[in-house]
């Protein structure tokens, strides 16, 4: 097996005030309203609603890559997400959804993400990442990376 290497990373520093990394130019920035749904019963959006934020977010980047990214024998599949609630997002609010390439495997993509305040960039909600591995849904076993994949996030392994 070959070793993996990162196309993007997002850099070390990290600001005093919310402990979250400072990041690189964003792949993809989605624009996303917060519905009044979304609110529970302490008038702020429910912790769950951050991962179908960050589902959006990943679904419009994935709308806009050329070429073909999913067919009958590669599907991409949620592995893992990591997110770090900084704070509460309370309605109404427009929330701009940054993500970032940190990692192309050999079948799979680790996406950055950063959840902020659409009018006040220092506004910072949530971040973490997801990976994503293709695999083939027949047999379950991961396929290698769609090339299409592989260039929108801007690089090979």
């Amino acid at each position: 097996m070959s070793p993996r290497k990162s196309t993007r990373k997002a850099e070390a520093d990290v600001p005093a005030e919310t402990g979250a990394p400072v990041v690189s130019a964003p792949l993809f920035t989605a624009s996303l309203p917060v519905r009044w749904r979304d609110l529970d019963a302490f008038n702020h959006v429910n912790n769950s609603n951050y991962l179908t934020y960050l589902e959006e977010a990943r679904l419009q980047w994935l709308s806009h890559v050329p070429g073909p990214w999913f067919d009958d024998h590669a599907m991409p599949v949620m592995a893992a997400v990591q997110l770090n609630y900084r704070r509460p997002i309370e309605w109404p609010a427009q929330l701009r959804v940054e993500l970032y390439c940190e990692r192309l495997g050999n079948s799979s993509m680790t996406i950055g993400h950063r959840i902020l305040d659409a009018e006040h960039a220092d506004r910072l909600y949530g971040d973490g990442h997801v990976v994503m591995v293709w695999m083939d849904p027949a047999s379950g076993k991961p396929v290698a990376l769609p090339e299409a994949i592989r260039e929108a996030a801007g690089g090979h392994p």
